[in-house]
């Protein structure tokens, strides 16, 4: 029995071999970025880093909440907290905590930092326990907890050299009448600062402020077009503790911090300063009102925001990474819309409009050249669709680009890509630690150990030789992150092997002509979740297509045209991916209210319209549901049949005010009784003319085409046949006088002249028929 362990030693032993196998097993993983993937989950439901699961043969969960001392040197002392819970079926019995004596040397290497995250169960790879200090602690009960505190002198923990050692706290017992012995480990790393010291890393930080898009297309009525958002919980992130907030607070206290900054959001919390609405539940597609919005609660959290973001800008050494306006999701984009109408003009309307936006609303001087996709996982049509845009500089999750595993250090962040953009991309060790919502004490310490010693251990891979590093987190980073990242970079300046740097100093140092450039043709099949679809980005495109239409009619344009130009990229935003079914009813609520706008101009529906006659007028009408005049327009009305119903001037001018309806007249001529199909429809006027809206079909029966034409037909052909009779008498009585009919054609009582009925009478209208009756249009059936 190994008194140490309180084991067999051959049992230990076997222990010690598959524990060993396991962790070369997930060296390996590591070394093709697998174990990064594994550790990437989605921050929900991602596990502290080195809290290992209760299993049957290890009942306690240990957890580690704090340490005294993030870096120890020789006569440190740290005291280590946590919290002990039995997750077995039995009770512990005499449980004591004990601390392990790791081994002698500190840890060279990533992949050692590595083998001891494997590692889930006890192993004497995490050296002996100690008998001092040891803490005593009562039984636990199925389900119990119980807290520790144990003060390590560091001098027993045998460190020496400057470097990295593991600190592990066990507890021992047992669960029947056996020896004690180990029933569960909780790991962490412990930094130790000796006399060797290495030239500072320098580290470039982003720090993200971004949002999913709230600001929507629709905006009052009134002259100041009061804006309108889709909820009202932006409000309660830029205050106290919410995540906004908290961001803008931790950023103004470090050094050297590189800002990437959502543009859209600026202009949000810039629109939430003044008076702002906000749209109830399930009007998303309606046109603003005072019956389908509230008043918004968020200005004065709005205006103080946006006071200490500016205030924090202006701390010397701060770079503004200006993303594109609404931070378009560049992966979506490659992938299902690279070859859409419109898309590469939008996106570099997008930058343009995201640099103009930040440089107004912050006064401060910012980059646009910047292109982060979705967690910064690259492919090479991803590159292409930044490159497009101009995205010169691309933050890369070193999990798209992994080096060899020949290289033996880790290389500067900056790579010359074949394409002539550089890549600055966060190593493969350190992008998954802040990746997670780091949501408690016990997160926050297992991460900035583990960062700590990422960063002391790639600083003494080369001394002489500092690196470039970059940490790229979530966009979405929480206050808790953010906290622990700033606690983390602090400590380990303080510890002189890291110096804070922005983007710029780390992307302009040498490239390592050994680190990969090859961007992978391949997209991970994982990152794809959440991407927009084909059809999505398709129909997000079309919409200014209806802009324009509706822009072409419009008397100031200007009311809707910007709104809708934002509204049409924030549908593409990168923020959907947490939020997919937000960003869908996003996408319909615009899409819905566009096609509303558009339809308040149209041609009123009928189905019948009664002709009673040969020549009548027919009467169409138009509506302008909009809060602004329009014209530009023309109504065109169609027959179906134009040899029995002919109309005259089929194309009419249409220029309406605000909410109003007009008339339009269309003379019309019938040959036949019965039904005629019609068709009227709105034109846009122009050398770009195109049909605007639905085309409106109707019928118009003609009802009395006999009382009018027929008889005047019929009477015509009676007067033909006497006047022949009249005209072959006169003949016959010539030749029997035996005169010469010079003219026969000439009437048989002389030349024309007065008092003959040739000529109307003088005091008659010329214009007079025998039948001048006024025809106009029957009663409309339908709609008038």
């Amino acid at each position: 029995m190994d008194e140490r362990t309180g084991r067999n030693a051959a049992a230990a032993a076997r222990r010690g071999r598959w524990t060993g196998r396991l962790a070369r097993g997930s060296a390996a993983l590591l070394a093709s970025g697998l174990v990064g993937v594994l550790c990437t989950a989605p921050a929900a439901e991602a596990a502290p880093a080195l809290l290992p699961a209760a299993t049957a043969d290890y009942p306690a969960v240990v957890r580690i909440d704090t340490l005294s001392q993030q870096v120890v040197s020789e006569n440190s002392t740290v005291t280590v907290t946590g919290t002990v819970t039995n997750s077995g079926g039995s009770k512990l019995k005499s449980p004591s905590m004990k601390v392990r004596q790791p081994q002698i040397r500190p840890m060279t290497a990533p992949s050692e930092l590595a083998l001891v995250m494997s590692r889930t169960t006890p192993s004497t790879l995490d050296g002996i326990s100690l008998d001092s200090p040891a803490q005593k602690l009562q039984d636990l009960e199925p389900g119990q907890s119980e807290p520790f505190s144990l003060a390590v002198p560091v001098s027993a923990l045998k460190a020496r050299e400057t470097g990295t050692y593991e600190l592990a706290v066990d507890l021992w017992g047992s669960t029947g009448d056996e020896q004690a012995h180990p029933l569960g480990i909780a790991r962490t790393f412990l930094p130790f600062q000796g006399n060797k010291t290495a030239q500072p890393s320098q580290l470039a930080v982003v720090w993200p402020l971004t949002h999913a898009p709230v600001l929507v297309a629709q905006t009052m009525a009134d002259s100041n077009q009061t804006p309108v958002l889709r909820d009202d919980d932006l409000a309660a992130e830029l205050t106290g503790d919410g995540r906004l907030n908290q961001l803008v607070r931790i950023g103004s206290t470090m050094q050297g911090l590189t800002w990437a900054i959502d543009p859209n959001l600026l202009d949000t919390v810039f629109a939430m300063t003044k008076s702002y609405r906000v749209q109830k539940p399930g009007t998303a597609g309606e046109s603003a009102s005072e019956e389908n919005t509230v008043p918004g609660t968020g200005r004065d959290a709005a205006t103080a925001w946006l006071s200490k973001l500016r205030e924090a800008l202006t701390r010397p050494g701060n770079e503004v990474v200006s993303l594109p306006y609404a931070d378009p999701d560049l992966a979506s984009i490659a992938h299902n819309g690279a070859g859409l109408n419109g898309m590469e003009a939008a996106l570099r309307k997008a930058v343009a409009a995201g640099q103009i936006t930040t440089e107004a609303r912050l006064a401060v001087d910012a980059r646009s050249d910047v292109a982060w996709p979705h967690q910064g996982v690259l492919d090479q049509r991803t590159a292409a669709v930044a490159g497009t845009a101009g995205g010169h500089l691309l933050l890369v999750d070193g999990r798209s680009l992994p080096e060899s595993d020949k290289l033996s250090y880790t290389p500067n962040a900056a790579r010359q890509l074949g394409s002539g953009q550089i890549a600055v991309v966060s190593d493969t060790t350190i992008a998954p630690i802040f990746q997670p919502d780091l949501d408690s004490e016990s997160r926050r310490t297992l991460a900035e150990q583990q960062f700590l010693a990422e960063t002391l251990t790639i600083a003494h891979q080369e001394p002489e030789h500092p690196r470039g590093l970059l940490v790229l987190p979530s966009r979405s980073m929480t206050a808790g992150t953010a906290q622990a990242l700033h606690d983390s970079v602090q400590k380990a300046a303080e510890g002189g092997w890291l110096a804070p740097a922005t983007l710029q100093k780390v992307s302009g140092m040498a490239t390592d002509p050994a680190a990969n450039t090859s961007v992978p043709e391949a997209y991970p099949a994982e990152a794809t979740a959440g991407e927009l679809s084909t059809a999505e980005l398709s129909a997000t495109m079309q919409l200014q297509d209806g802009v324009d239409q509706l822009m072409m009619i419009l008397t100031r344009p200007e009311r809707v045209r910007e709104s809708f130009s934002a509204t049409m990229v924030r549908s593409m935003s990168t923020e959907w991916r947490d939020q997919p079914k937000a960003g869908t009813e996003y996408r319909v609520g615009a899409r819905t209210y566009l096609d509303n706008l558009k339809s308040a101009v149209r041609v009123v529906p009928k189905s019948v319209v009664t002709v009673p006659g040969d020549n009548a007028t027919m009467l169409v009408s138009v509506k302008n549901g909009l809060t602004q005049s329009v014209g530009n327009l023309e109504l065109r009305v169609i027959s179906a049949q134009s040899n029995r119903l002919r109309i005259n001037y089929p194309i009419q001018s249409v220029v309406l005010d605000a909410t109003t309806n007009s008339t339009l007249r269309f003379p019309v001529e019938a040959q036949v009784n019965g039904p005629v199909r019609v068709t009227a429809q709105l034109w846009t006027t122009g050398p770009d003319a195109r049909p605007y809206g639905e085309a409106m079909e109707f019928t118009v029966d003609v009802t009395s085409v006999a009382s009018g034409v027929t008889y005047v037909i019929a009477g015509g052909t009676v007067l033909m046949v006497l006047a022949g009779v009249r005209f072959y008498l006169q003949r016959k009585k010539r030749r029997a006088a035996g005169e010469v009919d010079e003219d026969p054609d000439r009437p048989v009582d002389g030349p024309a002249g007065p008092g003959t009925g040739a000529e109307p009478p003088s005091d008659a209208d010329p214009s007079s028929t025998a039948d001048d009756t006024d025809r106009v249009a029957g009663d409309e059936k339908v709609d008038h």
